[in-house]
Formats: C-alpha cells, structure tokens, sequence
C-alpha cells in the first residue's frame, strides 16, 4: 500500500479532526480532545502549517502532524524560538504500519531543512527516543513550572540547537485552553463515541478511587 506524505487540503479538514478522534478516543483519559485542538491549531498564530502534514492511503487521511511555534525563556531574559509538534497520530486501523515514523522523519527533514534548531515536546516516552529524542533535562530546558520527566523530550535539528538555549519551555497558549463545554459542543459534529474509564489512562487509579468512594 503507498503512503503519501503531503499538506492537508480545506476539504479533508473533517476527515482530519475524525481521523484524529479514533485514534485519541479513550487513549488518555475517557474521550479526548485532540479533535478539537487540530480544529483550533489552523487558526491559531502559532501553527506552522508549511511544515505539517497528513499521511494519506486510497484516498483516505490514516495520520497527520501539526506543527506549532513554542519558546525556551532563559534566566537572563532571553527568549527563543523552537518547534513542537502535535498532534501526532495515526488511524486505529493502520498503526504500527511504520506511518507515524514516516510522518515525523519526513517532517523532521523539512524542519531542518528550514533551519530551525530544535523540536520540543510532551510525548509517549517509550516511543520517541527510537528517533533520537532525548529527555529536556540534557539539554538544560525545563517545563514552564521547572520540571523534568521522561514524557518531556527534544531533539536537536542541527548540533547544539538546544544545548545552546538552556530554559523554561512554553508552547502555544491554544493547547491550554480547551474547554470541556467547547470540546463537547465540537464533538457532537462527529459520529458518537462512548467514553470509558480504561486502565492505563492518566486518572485511571484516581477515577477508580473517586468512583468507589461514591458508590460506597
């Protein structure tokens, strides 16, 4: 099956935010919001969409990137511009078919091809570093609030362009502030979803707690 890796057209733009629905829905935490966030991404100033793409099969939208302008403030008062990127995701239905990897490498290329130093992001820890990300705190750059954990990467597009801007890492106000009633309004433009309460979601072991408490 070819995969095509190009920019996403006005037209595709439901196809798109549905695409991304199946594959977050349930992932994270019952139902999601990525939908909407690609919804509001194309709109927001931050977006980059000459570097953002979808991945494309038969005539059908399986995956897409969307890229976005973050900063790394330094303690002297400097500010820096990097890149971050999400979401990232691929249709339930063709994961593990190497497509989120074709995605990012070829964004990647085009990045640095651009000339920009380096990718910042909050991400699945046990897949990113096959690419070459590393956890923040190598690079000398935490989170807004001053912390490090393994979900919170970067990668550098050419030598030294993180090392070299140690700091507090913001992106995009758009990715904080998503609603719930915005999101479940937004939603109801697409086919129904149950939402469920599965293991190895964020607040599984706190919503389990909560939901006995209540009942008992």
């Amino acid at each position: 099956m070819e995969i095509i890796i190009r920019q996403e057209l006005p037209e595709e733009y439901w196809e798109t935010e549905y695409m991304t629905k199946k594959a977050f829905w349930n992932l994270h935490f019952p139902g999601c919001n990525e939908h909407y966030l690609v919804h509001r991404l194309r709109s927001d100033k931050a977006y980059i969409p000459e570097l953002s793409r979808v991945a494309v099969a038969d005539g059908k939208i399986v995956g897409t990137i969307m890229y976005s302008a973050a900063r790394i403030e330094g303690a002297e008062g400097s500010s820096n511009e990097v890149l971050c990127f999400g979401p990232l995701c691929v249709d339930p239905a063709m994961q593990n078919m190497g497509i989120g990897g074709l995605l990012l490498n070829t964004t990647m290329q085009l990045a640095r091809e651009e000339g920009y130093p380096g990718i910042v992001i909050f991400g699945e820890p046990g897949y990113y570093p096959k690419f070459g990300f590393q956890t923040c705190d190598h690079y000398g750059i935490t989170t807004a609030e001053g912390k490090n954990f393994d979900a919170f990467m970067g990668i550098e597009l050419v030598p030294g362009g993180l090392r070299s801007m140690p700091g507090r890492f913001f992106e995009a106000e758009v990715f904080e502030s998503l609603t719930e009633e915005e999101t479940e309004a937004f939603d109801k433009g697409f086919p129904y979803m149950e939402k469920l309460r599965l293991p190895g979601q964020w607040d599984y072991d706190a919503g389990t707690k909560q939901k006995d408490g209540e009942e008992a």
